[in-house]
Formats: C-alpha cells, sequence, structure tokens
C-alpha cells in the first residue's frame, strides 16, 4: 500500500524577509530560503515530516524543475518528474518584520503541453495499485483540462485504490461526478461547489449530506479552521473540535491535514481517528511559522488532547 501524491503545477517558493514592504523603494531582503512547494508536494513533505513515506509525481520543466528535483532529494522524498518543455513556476514569499504580516505573490503555471500530460497518466497508471492511496491536490496549469483530476480519479477507480482529491472549482466538481474517495474542502470552497450560502452548522450538515447523495463521494470533510473539521459519510456525520493552540501562519495547514489524514489511514486507522490525526496535523501547521508544515512532536501531542477530549491543552 503506497501513498501517491499528484502535482501538476508545483512550484519553488522562494521566502525571505524585509523590514517593512514600502512601494517605489529597493527593498533589502534577507538571505533567500528555497523550498518545494505545490499541493501534492507539500503533502508529501507534510506526511514525511510526520514519520512516513509517499512518492511524489509532478510534472518539472527548465532548470527549475531540476532545482525541484534537487530539493525533494534533500529532504529523502521519492520523487517521479515529468518533464515537460515550459518551466516550473516560482512564489514569492516575503515576510514584513515591522507588520509580522506575510506577503505571498504566485506566479502563473507554465503551460503544459499534450504529449507531457499523456506521459504522466502513463506513469501514474504504471505506479498505482490497488489499496493504495492517490491524492490529487492543487491547481492545474494552463493546457491542462479541468477534467484531468477526473482522469486521474478513473485509475483509480479500475486499479482499486483511494483517490483523495484537494482543489476547487470545476476540477473538483468534474472529479466527483467520476467518484472519488474523499474530498476535503473548506467552507468557501463548499459553497461554490454546492451553489449556495450556508451560514449555520445545521445548513452546512445538510449542504453535506446532499453533495454525498448527488455525488460519487465516500467521504467529505470539512475544514472549519480553528472550529475543527466535519466529517460525514452516508452513515455517520462528527464535528471534530481542535484544541486551541497560538497561530504564527495558516499556510500549509490544508495540506498538513491531508497528509495527516491519508497517513493515518494508510496505517490502518479507523476513518473516524484518521480525521483526527489530520486535524491535528492542520492545527500543527499553524504552530510553526512562513510557509513550514506540521511536526510530528506538536501533531502527536495535539491528537493525544482530542482522544482526552481536553481542548485547552493544545496551546502549549
Amino acid at each position: 500500500m503506497k501513498i501517491i501524491t499528484v502535482t501538476l503545477n508545483p512550484t519553488i517558493d522562494i521566502n525571505s524577509e524585509v523590514n517593512q514592504v514600502i512601494p517605489e523603494r529597493k527593498l533589502r531582503c534577507d538571505v533567500p530560503r528555497y523550498e518545494p512547494g505545490g499541493g501534492g508536494i507539500n503533502v508529501s513533505r507534510a506526511v514525511k515530516k510526520l514519520g512516513g513515506k509517499s512518492v511524489a509525481l509532478y510534472l518539472a520543466g527548465g532548470t527549475n524543475g531540476q532545482f525541484l528535483q534537487e530539493l525533494l532529494r534533500d529532504e529523502q522524498i521519492e520523487n517521479e518528474p515529468i518533464a515537460i518543455k515550459g518551466k516550473t513556476r516560482e512564489n514569492l514569499i516575503i515576510f514584513e518584520k515591522s507588520s509580522e504580516q506575510q506577503f505571498r505573490f504566485g506566479m502563473p503555471g507554465p503551460e503544459v503541453e499534450e504529449d507531457a500530460r499523456r506521459r504522466f497518466i502513463a506513469e501514474l497508471e504504471r505506479v498505482v495499485a490497488k489499496d493504495d492511496y492517490v491524492v490529487a491536490s492543487g491547481s492545474l496549469p494552463r493546457g491542462v483540462p479541468d477534467d484531468f483530476y477526473a482522469q486521474i480519479a478513473a485509475i483509480g477507480n479500475k486499479k482499486g485504490a483511494r483517490v483523495i482529491v484537494d482543489t476547487t472549482g470545476e476540477p473538483l466538481r468534474a472529479a466527483i461526478e467520476k467518484g472519488v474517495f474523499l474530498i476535503k474542502p473548506n467552507l468557501r470552497e463548499l459553497k461554490l461547489l454546492c451553489g449556495q450560502d450556508i451560514d449555520v452548522e445545521s445548513q452546512l450538515e445538510l449542504s453535506v449530506r446532499k453533495l454525498l447523495h448527488r455525488s460519487r463521494i465516500d467521504v467529505i470533510v470539512v475544514s472549519l479552521g480553528a472550529g475543527g473539521a466535519l466529517l460525514m459519510t452516508r452513515e455517520m456525520s462528527k464535528h471534530l473540535r481542535t484544541p486551541t493552540v497560538p497561530i504564527k501562519s495558516k499556510v500549509g495547514a490544508g495540506d498538513s491535514m491531508v497528509a495527516g489524514i491519508v497517513l493515518a489511514l494508510s496505517q490502518g486507522r479507523s476513518l473516524e481517528k484518521s480525521v483526527m490525526y489530520g486535524v491535528a496535523a492542520g492545527a500543527a501547521a499553524v504552530m510553526t511559522p512562513g510557509t513550514e508544515l506540521c511536526r510530528k512532536e506538536d501533531t502527536d501531542r495535539l491528537f493525544e488532547c482530542m482522544i482526552s477530549s481536553d481542548p485547552e491543552c493544545g496551546g502549549v
């Protein structure tokens, strides 16, 4: 049983700090840090931090693509790049020391040619097997059709693997029509998916229940930020509260949550315990600065807090 993550629009995240962001001034930044990024890649990185293993399957091109592969090797993450003609994108993340605010500049991905898309699908079909978990996460770059995650879901269904999709808009809508194991929308993404406002908890549960019954989804986990998560299947509904933690940065919380869920599932934990571990991982991620993901020691401690139903033990 493997965890395979899929990233169509990976990035190299360039992190730096400056005293103050001022327009039309040359800003002297600190020495930058370079990190591999993009939805599925961040899930693989978080799985590694939590003590697990995965295979990161991603598109990569140009010198940035080679650098991305080096960064993943440095983190000892098994990875399978699929070459494209375009250049892997970069994102710029600047922390303003004076305000302790973070500015994130996301660049568009390269245009992906049809041949690269075909090779990606062929490689996924080669590596995925029965009972594997396939996590398709993040945005789609130019040239990749909205139904690409649906194609991935079809491969998973054919092979007997369980596909988890973490994206938004039409790519998510197309995937759930094909049939997926689990989705993890936040409240905004759920509203877009359902096409309606959701103002109170009773509306939330009703909306998720309707979505379950009209779509081919086994599990829906709605991320509620500090409110934890709503776990729903056709047979059960559970609101999982998260311990109160000090917030340093919300970046990476969603990817850490998905990583915690899929790792726990792959280890044979129950669905409820696995989602609890994911919620703990997401909470652990907000305790770390900048773009840093969850830490295992924080995640394990917060998970034990949730098991013991002690909401006050998380803020250490």
